[in-house]
């Protein structure tokens, strides 16, 4: 079992509780319940945790463990005195004792499941937590801090990762482009089955397939390339292409990025009204971050609605129908701040060493959709549009 990430980082947990006024950091771990859990505590990848365990780190002292008899090691790998249980009763009064004086206790919930991928902690639990006498508060800015933000390594392994994305993704459409102008039969898979086979290649890998999407297929967002009857591409189609890959390490942080191209000599007016009208909202996104990084403070919620706006002007809000864009990390959608104000209203700051993407999309079912990402990382220094700059026109593939 590996070490735990954050372990040499107790100290800098420990300040961030005092200076938030909680008395504690609860992590409660329950099969596959909580990834923050799983990834701050090193309890993912084959560790099955059929047991129910819990780590707090209090404001002050040596953290605490709670496990069950038949897994007592679980938590071992971690700092700190161990209590163990076997009968329900006993869980009950170990949860008690382990969070006693610890009035107001950080915890992986969020009030009125306003951030689901921080909101994890069951309300069982929850409601056990508070017969022993806790206030529960969002562990949300504290994820953020010490799982979202990366080291200098991380972020170099970024910038690799997005270097090989840009290369990729523009082989894939020359690739397209050459069967189109040759006459030969080329289907969406092809270009998927192409995009794996050079991520193995570069020495990447990807939690999911990319997406290769025409016309009314890149109308879904999260359309599913099949393997047997993808679409033939054929001339004067809009292709779509998204892809996410990371280096084969397990530390390492994701990339993440979609272009589009028409299988024609010049877009028609339709296809080039949607996407300028796409490429405009995103560099709105990116104006308002590095007009305002580092100097000012961002809420992911105000870069969804810089994007918004400019497709609200535009008519097509209603067919933008996802958020702005989501945390990047050592998975592909991370820990940190979303750019959400439409599935859910992120308050959280924009940190730095922190990366995240803005991909805004205008999709017209049973014709075409549109969408285009870059990346942000929010060096030190400045935020930094990764690996490339930002498309700037359509594709041309028979141009």
């Amino acid at each position: 079992m590996s070490e735990s990430p954050f372990v040499s980082r107790l100290p800098q947990i420990q300040q961030a509780l005092a200076d938030a006024g909680l008395d504690g950091w609860l992590f409660a771990v329950f099969q596959q319940n909580d990834p923050v859990s799983l990834d701050l505590l090193a309890l993912g990848g084959r560790n099955l945790v059929t047991r129910r365990c819990y780590y707090l780190i209090p404001r002050e002292g040596a953290p605490r463990k709670l496990s069950h008899r038949l897994e007592e090691g679980m938590l071992d790998h971690l700092p700190g005195d161990r209590t163990l249980y076997l009968r329900w009763s006993e869980h009950r009064e170990g949860l008690a004792a382990l969070v006693a004086g610890c009035r107001r206790l950080a915890a992986q919930y969020s009030p009125g499941n306003e951030l689901p991928a921080v909101s994890r902690l069951d309300a069982g639990t929850a409601e056990l937590l508070a017969a022993a006498g806790a206030e529960l508060v969002s562990s949300a800015d504290l994820v953020q801090e010490f799982a979202a933000t990366w080291t200098p390594e991380q972020l170099a392994s970024h910038r690799r990762a997005q270097v090989h994305l840009h290369r990729i993704v523009r082989e894939a459409f020359a690739r397209t482009g050459e069967a189109l102008r040759t006459g030969a039969a080329i289907h969406e898979h092809e270009i998927q089955r192409f995009i794996l086979e050079s991520f193995d290649r570069a020495g990447l890998w990807s939690e999911g397939d990319p997406i290769v999407a025409v016309n009314e297929h890149a109308a879904d967002p999260h359309f599913e390339t099949p393997p047997e009857g993808s679409a033939r591409i054929a001339a004067g189609d809009l292709l779509l292409i998204d892809l996410w890959a990371k280096e084969k390490t397990p530390t390492a942080i994701y990339g993440d990025i979609t272009w589009c191209g028409v299988c024609a000599a010049a877009p028609t007016e339709r296809q080039q009204e949607i996407w300028s009208i796409a490429a405009a909202a995103r560099d709105a996104g990116i104006a308002l971050v590095q007009e305002r990084y580092p100097g000012a403070e961002i809420r992911g919620f105000e870069v969804d609605d810089a994007v918004r706006a400019v497709i609200d002007a535009a008519g097509y809000g209603a067919q933008f129908i996802h958020r702005t864009g989501h945390s990047i990390g050592i998975k592909d959608h991370g820990q940190g701040a979303n750019m959400d104000n439409l599935e859910t209203h992120d308050t959280r700051r924009l940190l730095p060493m922190t990366g995240f993407s803005i991909e805004p999309g205008i999709y017209l079912p049973g014709e075409l959709g549109v969408r285009t990402e870059v990346n942000i990382a929010l060096a030190p220094e400045a935020a930094e549009v990764t690996g490339a700059e930002p498309q700037r026109e359509l594709l041309r593939l028979l141009a």
